[in-house]
């Protein structure tokens, strides 16, 4: 940050007025490939070494994923969605998209022939690998595009030191956010792009359309693609072309991944938390307006009045869309049961705000809150202090990086979002130091290059946050911390349950992916939405007086519970019934109609029904 702006200038006189690196400068590909053989390496080793104690599939998202994929590659029905096993006997519906299942099935089928029965445990470990090199690249030409060869570097190394990053491209980490935060990072860098070639709005359009089809988590990066071209349009009315080529190809995309998605007898079925005519409308509608603000002649006019116009178009298209589905002005949740909102939703540490979070020295929270934030300041002082040179394809950058900060603040998850567009900042950033301390070669030269490093690495962070807060950890970080859950979750405790013949079974929520990943036997809850009545009988049957607890055993025809002594589940609600099953166990007064069958040291406890 101590760069002036004269030296700023000096670096960035070799680029043209588009802000594209220099002709002489080429995409630096051996970087990228060095760093993801480094970066990769390093995941498969941690994932081996760790293998007895740290399950591969340790996300809930993840084992549910691979359950899926199995389910389709065994022939269920491409709009078919529903997993019969869970809200047993009822079944239920789980409504992210079948395209990543197809994805990952595909990389299963293509290994089976060489690896047999091993083929879905390789391909756990290469889909999130391959989807890590596509990152690497996209973050090398984002940072390339913007801070030219020298910002490459730091962009491809960093990824492997963001806590919020790294995780989502691990081995074993197989559910819909990587792809989330690619398709991102493709419509941050089509929309820089467009600033001198409008055919990447195309590219743009037809990512925003698989990022809202795979998951309406991903809509504020639609929204904020959606704004950023208006505004290019606002501000360069020669680019008209740009505008309606996003709107055309943003529609027509939605139109087909909609068919795709859902069969025609639900196509006018609305939804707030999975594609639907919804968000179809909104796609429809946004092509609309752009088409109409690309034809009219609008280019005289000064880009004040263009804004107001645009804004009009937009406000009207969204007073239109409140009004014909005005449930989802509540959100994706909006249909769910309030009480599993106030009980289950709003207690997922993830989803709390930033401030909650980092209100007791969390170091997650503190280590992927900073890099963004510090980005926005990076991207700031660019556009104020720096040449005029490239400013636009900042200011995009920017605006997609302000819209994901601001989800970060609401929800702690939104930092995987954010995280990733940081990066391209602290390619800038650390670049220009280091090129301040080629030139002075003094120690507060290497200070700031040290200090530009350090910034962006969130795993440092984490390490300094605790190593601070733990002299006072038994006051500010929360004391001792319980036991893990992780051995519950490994295969092998699995195995005893699995050769006993397909049961109904009654779990903690955070425990029935997992057991139909590994067994045969159908659930009642799983942390799913759309499982509402099956996540409120887990809830009644653990927290409840225990009568009435059994009452819904034997209304579903449940005929084992199994339980995870370490899932903080079983600590129970704070107004959980002192009869009720988490009560009951903690003082070993479980009643006999429970039966223990499993041993002492097994790591899940299972209990038979008795009728």
């Amino acid at each position: 940050m101590s760069v002036s702006l004269e030296r700023a200038e000096r670096a960035a006189a070799s680029h043209p007025t588009s802000g594209r690196p220099a002709t002489r400068e080429t995409f630096d590909w051996p970087v990228v490939l060095i760093a993801f053989v480094v970066i990769a390496g390093f995941l498969v080793a941690k994932a081996v070494f760790s293998a007895a104690t740290t399950p591969l599939i340790l996300d809930t998202d993840d084992a549910m994923r691979l359950v899926t994929v199995r389910d389709l590659l065994a022939g269920q029905n491409w709009f078919d969605h529903l997993q019969y096993r869970l809200n047993t006997p009822f079944t239920a519906e789980i409504h992210w998209s079948h395209l990543v299942d197809a994805a990952i099935g595909g990389v299963i089928l293509l290994l089976r022939p060489f690896a047999g029965g091993m083929a879905e445990t390789i391909a756990v470990y290469v889909w999130p690998l391959l989807l890590l090199l596509a990152l690497l690249t996209l973050e090398a030409r984002l940072a390339f595009r913007l801070g030219g060869r020298a910002a490459m570097l730091p962009a491809v190394v960093l990824p492997a030191l963001s806590p919020a990053l790294i995780t989502e491209f691990s081995p074993g980490r197989i559910d819909h956010d990587s792809i989330q935060i690619l398709l991102l990072l493709l419509m941050a860098w089509g929309a820089i792009e467009c600033f001198e070639r409008p055919r990447f709005a195309w590219l743009v359009g037809g990512a925003a359309a698989l990022s809202m089809t795979i998951g309406i988590g991903g809509l504020p990066n639609v929204i904020a693609a959606v704004v950023a071209l208006a505004l290019i349009w606002v501000a360069r009315p020669e680019r008209a072309d740009a505008l309606r080529n996003f709107g055309l190809s943003f529609a027509g995309a939605t139109l087909l991944l909609f068919a795709e998605a859902l069969p025609p007898s639900r196509w006018f079925q609305p939804a707030c938390d999975a594609i639907s005519i919804v968000y179809v409308a909104f796609a429809v509608g946004v092509g609309a307006v752009f088409l109409l603000l690309s034809v009219l002649p609008l280019a005289r006019y000064r880009p004040w009045l263009r804004l107001v116009i645009g804004g009009a178009l937009g406000a009207l298209l969204a007073l239109s869309l409140a009004k014909a589905f005005p449930l989802c002005l509540g959100g994706p949740y909006a249909a769910l049961d309030p009480w599993l909102v106030h009980n289950w939703l709003d207690r997922i540490g993830e989803a709390r705000p930033i401030w909650e979070s980092a209100a007791g020295f969390d170091a997650f929270t503190i280590a992927v809150g900073v890099p963004p934030i510090l980005g926005l300041v990076v991207i700031a002082c660019r556009v104020r202090f720096g040449p005029r040179d490239g400013r636009g394809g900042w200011l995009v950058l920017g605006l997609f990086l302000a819209i994901t900060v601001a989800v970060m603040c609401v929800e702690v998850r939104g930092a995987r979002l954010a995280a990733p567009l940081a990066l391209p900042a602290a390619g800038w950033l650390i670049a220009m130091a280091r090129q301040h301390y080629l030139e002075t070669r003094k120690l507060s030269g290497a200070l700031a290059l040290l200090g530009s490093w350090l910034g962006f690495a969130g795993t440092v962070i984490a390490v300094a946050v605790v190593l601070v807060t733990q002299p006072f950890a038994g006051t500010v970080a929360g004391g001792p911390q319980p036991p893990s859950a992780n051995a519950c979750l490994l295969p092998k405790a699995f195995a005893a349950l699995a050769a006993l013949p397909p049961a109904r079974v009654m779990t903690p929520i955070d425990l029935g992916s997992h057991l139909l990943l590994f067994t045969p036997h159908s659930v009642v809850a799983a942390p799913y939405h759309r499982d509402q009545t099956g996540v409120r009988d887990a809830f009644r049957f653990f927290n409840g007086p225990i009568e009435a607890a059994r009452q819904i055993l034997a209304a579903r025809g449940v005929t084992l519970v199994v339980i995870c002594p370490q899932m903080p589940e079983l600590r129970g609600l704070p107004d959980a019934a002192p009869d009720s099953f988490v009560r009951l166990y903690a003082a070993d007064r479980l009643p006999t109609w429970l039966q223990p069958a499993s041993g002492a040291g097994d790591a899940l406890k299972v209990f038979r029904v008795l009728r």
